[in-house]
């Protein structure tokens, strides 16, 4: 049996959602002792600028140090590459040029994970909207894609930032589960958690519709990636 291949992720967008990323990577793979355990390479770089304010054009690209974390983490002996955060997939062209290994997609993976619904709710973070990333992932695959309107789209937002800087209280799960909720009600046969924020305060076992949680989705992906 060959030895599983590295994982270099490149977090830091945010830091907790990179630790809920490894602790998910460690927790499905199954290990029985420490040497059953795969490796895992991590780049936590809280200073890549905002990815939602770049997307949007108020502020500078995270693409020079999004490449720079993926040469980084491919010089240090990662065999592929994932990524903590959605919208950072808007920029995935640049780490692909920058490297020689593999990267594997959330988006991908996530829209793989929803299975065969036709309809489904995203809660994106603005940046991940404004780059079509999940209308185009979905739209390929035939599924019609729901998003929040503006101003609840603006409350969303908040929230996350809320998450960000450690706010994972019952209003903040409370509220995040509404919003949800609003999608459910105007027709989506599951949800999508399409900021890696979001599966920190949504649990799906408060909701009446199935849930497709991003970060689990591609932890099954890269697992399965490792192992082949």
């Amino acid at each position: 049996m060959s030895e599983p291949k590295t994982i270099g992720i490149i977090g830091g967008m945010g830091p907790a959602a990179t630790v809920d990323l490894f602790a998910k990577l460690a927790e499905a793979t199954g290990a029985a002792t420490d040497q059953d355990h795969l490796r895992i390479l991590i780049d936590n770089n809280p200073r890549i600028p905002n990815r939602n304010d770049a997307i949007a054009g108020r502020g500078p690209s995270p693409a020079p140090h999004l490449a720079a974390a993926a040469r980084g983490l491919q010089q240090a002996g990662a065999d592929f590459l994932v990524i903590a955060c959605n919208t950072a997939h808007a920029f995935q062209s640049d780490i692909e040029a920058a490297v020689t290994i593999p990267f594997i997609s959330m988006i991908e993976a996530t829209a793989d994970a929803a299975g065969d619904v036709d309809r489904v709710g995203v809660l994106a973070a603005d940046g991940c909207r404004g780059a079509h990333l999940y209308e185009h992932a979905f739209g390929k695959r035939g599924v019609t894609t729901l998003f929040l309107d503006d101003d609840t789209q603006a409350e969303f937002m908040k929230l996350i930032f809320r998450v960000k800087a450690g706010d994972m209280s019952e209003a903040v799960r409370r509220r995040m589960e509404s919003l949800a909720l609003s999608l459910y009600a105007r027709g989506a046969k599951a949800i999508i958690a399409a900021c890696t924020e979001v599966p920190l305060v949504l649990s799906a076992d408060a909701l009446a519709v199935p849930v497709i949680n991003s970060t689990d989705a591609l932890v099954a992906r890269a697992i399965a990636f490792a192992k082949a």
